[in-house]
């Protein structure tokens, strides 16, 4: 693996390189983004972001998982851990990598509908993929503005319905993948549109026992006035997964597609189910206003889950334990009103936000019986039953200003308040009732300076706020029950400097960034499924990042993302080692690297269009490299760093209405075995979750449509 110094200068000589071509004439396709007070293109977004359109989100893979995609996007880890009970494995800039399961540190969005609940905790299970017309992805300073919990931010926008059409997708590969997707729209006249889809998926695992099928559902509905639009989404998602835990180092040397023995013993596994509605109101006021535009977004869902966990049944027997299943039951809304104002040359954005998310929670034992008799991965008797709570209400503004005709200022200011609360039901073992306020302010500033017309420099400066997840205050290190309340938010201040050039077929993004925090929330125990978590005092982050393209003719196209990450804690403190950990019984010095990170990633593609037309077909050969991974805080153990090498090929054909387009890959074209995820932490030292070897997949798309777009 390369030093960092090496990428660097590679990407520096590629760069330089790539600066021959500015004077062609052909000019790269405007992209337009959020992330300010209105739409922009990606190149005049004083801020570093990225776009991925709808056209790679299909050729990196069949559209179950983000992590296909989003691997190119540079200071973003986007790992599958391929175990579908465990959700992706997500971090921009070391935020996130602390999470067991789910997505924490990040704000996760739809068409302006979070998919991260009040507490900070979010899903991109119900992301549906096939029917975006890109994902956006923020970094840095200015994702503070998206309140709690933001230290990136991932938003998809669903594309309209333009035309009738009916659309089948067909996908198989390795370790027995299969799904099938049916889509289907049209515009009814009179500014309306719909559009209905659906798929199932089912798979085999890349490990004994990782086997899962999921059933997703989604529906469109768009109405555009002449002042108006309206816009109505709905989803449902099915979902149930083997989990076939981590490996140890000597399994995973041993045999990296075996399954840990407690897997099968406990019969890990999760079911999942989740239903959203959500509608969002744009109107536009006349050009004399100074209100401009306002917008109204509602939503409301309901979620629920049943995992069995592989807690040992001795670990059960405590009087505060909480058993080895977890079954809760969510339903969450909220909604969000903001105005866009024209004064001047300034554009100002005010709104307020409240969001609420309520859990009736259960924990039952994992086994049942005793001795000979005793069955164990199975709902056994009640041990937890309580209510958790986490509402959130904020109020926001952001200002844009031109301060010449070539420099340009940014600030903004969330303001908020969080109430995490458990009710305790379960009172044989005492009352662990519990509950926390917390109010924050996250501003940001920022200026973005057009030095020439292909030349953009911006600078931005910003405080974030984190706090905890219902999840990490529910459980103790000491396995007693109880709100863990010792548990306090985590704050950063964040900085940056960045460039965008622009130039014929050519585009260059570099940025340089450097976090601190104070407070950052670790995971103290990880054991079974279940973790808890501590504060482990001051934290830095720092790295450059580097994004570039280059169409060197009409046929062949080059595009590289490289991302540094030197992620270090600043204090030492105390953690678990071993399990049960009664209480934390290790020192972990200064300067360690923080866990589940890594010193930093690279992307590089190559891709040839063999026809004149793009949409007609296209050969590529990618390459993956990423360093080496702290699986705990105390930096005994390290996933080893990798890099893989990826084929794909596309090939599309045109029948009168009907359009066929088959793609297909061959992922890991070496075969290399490597660890592609980590479990921060983990008690039983199973921090490692192998990445598959040589994985083919093949995708058959047929689309329906009118000539001309009718």
């Amino acid at each position: 693996m390369r030093s960092t110094r090496e990428w660097i200068g590679a990407a520096a000589l590629w760069g330089w390189g790539l600066a021959v071509a500015q004077g062609q004439p052909a000019a790269l396709p405007a992209v337009v983004v959020t992330g300010s007070t209105s739409e922009r293109a990606l190149q005049d977004a004083p801020y570093a972001a990225s776009v991925v359109d709808a056209d790679t989100l299909r050729g990196a893979g069949p559209g179950i998982h983000l992590s296909e995609a989003l691997n190119r996007v540079p200071g973003l880890t986007a790992n599958n851990r391929q175990n579908y009970a465990q959700d992706l494995q997500l971090s921009s800039r070391g935020f996130g990598a602390r999470a067991p399961f789910g997505v924490r540190g990040l704000r996760l969005y739809t068409d302006g509908i979070p998919a991260t609940m009040p507490d900070g905790q979010g899903q991109v299970t119900h992301f549906d993929l096939a029917s975006a017309a890109r994902v956006e992805v923020l970094r840095g300073p200015f994702t503070a503005l998206y309140g709690n919990s933001s230290g990136g931010v991932i938003a998809l926008v669903s594309a309209p319905v333009r035309e009738r059409f009916a659309e089948l997708d067909l996908d198989a590969g390795s370790a027995g993948l299969r799904q099938t997707r049916l889509q289907a729209g049209t515009p009814f006249g009179d500014g309306w549109e719909a559009r209905l889809g659906a798929s199932h998926l089912e798979t085999d695992g890349s490990r004994p026992h990782s086997a899962a099928r999921r059933t997703l559902a989604s529906g469109r509905l768009a109405w555009t006035g002449a002042r108006d639009q309206v816009l109505m989404l709905l989803s449902d998602i099915d979902q149930r997964a083997q989990d076939p835990l981590g490996l140890t180092a000597a399994q995973l040397a041993a045999d990296p597609d075996q399954t840990a023995a407690s897997a099968t013993q406990f019969n890990t596994r999760k079911n999942a189910r989740q239903t959203q509605l959500g509608l969002r109101w744009r109107h536009q006021f006349e050009a004399a206003s100074p209100l401009a535009e306002s917008v109204l977004t509602a939503y409301a869902g309901r979620r629920a889950v049943t995992q069995w966990q592989s807690i040992p049944v001795a670990a059960q027997t405590p009087p505060g334990s909480g058993g080895g299943v977890v079954d809760f039951s969510r339903d969450y809304d909220g909604i969000d009103a903001r105005a866009l104002w024209r004064v001047g040359a300034a554009t100002l954005v005010t709104g307020v936000n409240t969001e609420r998310q309520e859990d009736d929670r259960q924990g039952y034992e994992n086994f049942v019986g005793s001795g000979a008799a005793q069955r164990l991965g199975v709902t056994g008797a009640l041990r937890r039953d309580e209510g958790n709570e986490a509402i959130t209400r904020e109020a926001y503004a952001q200002l844009e200003l031109p301060l010449t005709a070539t420099l340009d200022a940014s600030a903004g200011l969330r303001a908020g308040r969080v109430r995490l609360a458990a009710r305790d039901r379960f009172l044989s073992n005492g009352d662990d009732s519990g509950a926390m306020r917390y109010r924050y302010a996250t501003p940001a500033v920022g200026l973005g300076w057009r030095l020439t017309p292909a030349l953009l420099l911006h600078a931005a400066v910003g405080r974030g706020f984190e706090s905890p997840t219902l999840n990490e205050f529910a459980y103790r290190a000491d396995g007693q029950g109880g709100f863990n309340a010792g548990l306090r938010p985590q704050e950063s201040t964040q900085q940056e400097l960045g460039a965008k050039w622009r130039a014929g077929t050519v585009s260059l993004d570099a940025a340089v960034f450097h976090v601190a925090t104070r407070d950052e929330i670790g995971v103290l125990s990880n054991s079974g499924g279940r973790s808890s978590f501590q504060n482990v005092g001051r934290t830095r982050r720092s790295g450059v990042e580097l994004a570039g393209s280059w169409d060197a003719t009409p046929r062949w196209r080059a595009q590289l993302a490289l991302g540094t990450l030197k992620a270090r804690y600043r204090d030492g403190f105390l953690t678990c080692v071993g399990t049960p950990c009664p209480s934390a019984n290790v020192a972990v010095p200064s300067g360690n690297r923080i866990a589940g990170t890594n010193g930093g990633s690279a992307y590089a593609e190559l891709a040839w269009r063999p026809f004149e037309t793009a949409r007609d077909g296209e050969w590529a050969v990618e390459w993956r490299g990423v360093k080496r991974t702290a699986v705990n805080d105390l930096n005994s153990e390290w996933a080893a760093g990798y890099g893989v090498l990826n084929l794909r090929a596309r090939h599309g054909w045109t029948v009168g209405a009907l359009r066929a387009e088959l793609t297909a890959r061959i992922d890991n074209l070496a075969d290399r075995r490597y660890a592609g995820s980590v479990i921060v932490n983990d008690g039983n030292g199973r921090f490692y979750e192998p990445a598959p070897g040589r994985a083919f997949w093949l995708g058959l798309s047929l689309r329906a449509a009118p000539p001309g777009g009718g």
